[in-house]
């Protein structure tokens, strides 16, 4: 650690936070002084700043290891506590590593062991196995959003990395739902349970919109026409789907993304780097997308397709209307379609103020270079700034990443750049 320890004013100062809200206080309370805390709460609310907060004040700066180990089910979960953590300026370093990419990729950056490494099931087990890092210096352990690691096949790992953590003095796990048990290998002993669920998302609206053909897409395009150019997700529960729609859109003009799971890690990064600095507005994704996404606040969602549990249908509607926000899911429903029990009565939209779909004004550069080339945000803006003559209005979001960037600029600019 190259900084001294940084107070937590410092950090909520560093990320632009005036305040948490009463769960990240709370849990942050009970976290301090608990060996095990299970954090219930809906999608959206805050979990990653609530645990980090007080894990960051437990890491030891003179000690040399991994103090805390971070397992989540996804990649873009994994990527997304990296950056939060990352923005932190906390001086300690952290790591993910997740299935997609080379593992050689995992050993060059972990030459020098974070104190926080985050990862999935699958990956942390294989590192463990080649015995690429020590379990043994390990103190702190967060399963986060375990119930969808569980329920996607990670529990044979995730017991084989429980077994060789030896030293632990704090177990936290999260999730934003209270159906799934925890296994006895997690070990919990009278566990400190926060539960925030019934507290629910209460400025969500769920809203039905008639469609008047079965593929549904001119209702798609009613909708995003009602909400203008304001950030969204429509939700389908197949690929096949996605690229109907995908094409659809096309077909209009509206500038999009789509996620999946079938697709490249590379290309869901930058799915997501696109949509948050406003090259699309609007996402088209399976249940992957539902929870664990690093996006910014959605003014709503669309349900082309309703998924068939009731509990993603809790979590594709917690991308809105998060924390303090509002937000509107739309379900769209052809005639001879059957709605499910959980939907209950919806009523139905007014879409009759509809807004022209512009298409977006931003474009995404990508740069070849990142932190491991010692390049900072500050050398890409001043780049764009002196050399690309841009003025700071016209320089958007920069994301750097260890061996590349993302630069979003105003279309008309990049053929100047």
């Amino acid at each position: 650690m190259s900084e001294g320890k940084k107070t937590q004013s410092d950090i909520l100062a560093k990320m632009g936070i005036e305040q948490l809200n009463p769960m990240q206080v709370k849990a942050q309370e009970v976290i301090q002084k608990s060996t095990d805390v299970v954090l219930l709460s809906p999608t959206g609310t805050g979990k990653t700043l609530a645990f980090l907060l007080p894990i960051i004040d437990r890491l030891d700066p003179k000690a040399s290891g991994i103090q805390t180990l971070i397992l989540v089910p996804s990649r873009e979960l994994a990527i997304q506590i990296e950056t939060v953590f990352r923005e932190m300026g906390t001086g300690y370093k952290a790591n993910a590593v997740y299935g997609g990419r080379a593992g050689n990729k995992d050993k060059n950056e972990m030459k020098h062991e974070p104190a926080v490494l985050i990862g999935t099931p699958g990956r942390v087990a294989d590192h463990l196995r080649r015995e690429r890092w020590s379990p043994e210096s390990i103190k702190t352990l967060v399963l986060d959003e375990f119930d969808k690691s569980l329920e996607i096949g990670f529990e044979e790992e995730m017991k084989e990395i429980m077994l060789e953590l030896s030293s632990l003095s704090l177990k936290v796990l999260t999730s934003a739902t209270q159906k799934v048990k925890v296994p006895d290998f997690v070990r919990l002993n009278n566990p400190t349970v926060l539960n925030y669920l019934e507290e629910g998302v209460p400025q969500l609206e769920v809203k039905l919109v008639e469609a008047g053909t079965r593929d549904k897409m001119e209702a798609i395009v009613s909708v995003l026409s009602y909400m203008g150019n304001e950030p969204g997700i429509i939700f389908c529960n197949f690929k096949d789907t996605i690229s109907e729609v995908s094409e659809y859109l096309d077909d209009y003009g509206i500038s999009h993304g789509c996620f999946f799971g079938g697709m490249e890690q590379k290309d869901r990064e930058r799915v997501l780097i696109k949509f948050r600095n406003g090259t699309h507005h609007v996402i088209v994704a399976t249940d992957l997308a539902a929870r664990g996404l690093d996006i910014p606040e959605l003014k709503f969602i669309i349900h082309h397709q309703l998924p068939n549990r009731p509990d993603e249908f809790i979590h594709r509607n917690g991308r809105t209307a998060r924390m303090n926000s509002e937000g509107t899911a739309y379900v769209l429903h052809w005639k001879a379609e059957e709605l499910p029990k959980y939907v209950g009565k919806l009523p139905l939209a007014d879409l009759s103020a509809s807004h022209e779909i512009h298409p977006s004004s931003w474009s995404t550069l990508f740069i070849s270079g990142g932190r491991k080339d010692k390049i900072s945000k500050g050398d890409i803006a001043g780049l764009f700034l002196k050399q690309g003559k841009l003025n700071k209005d016209e320089l958007g979001t920069i994301e750097l990443k260890q061996d590349c960037a993302f630069v979003a600029v105003p279309k008309s600019k990049t053929h100047e750049l």
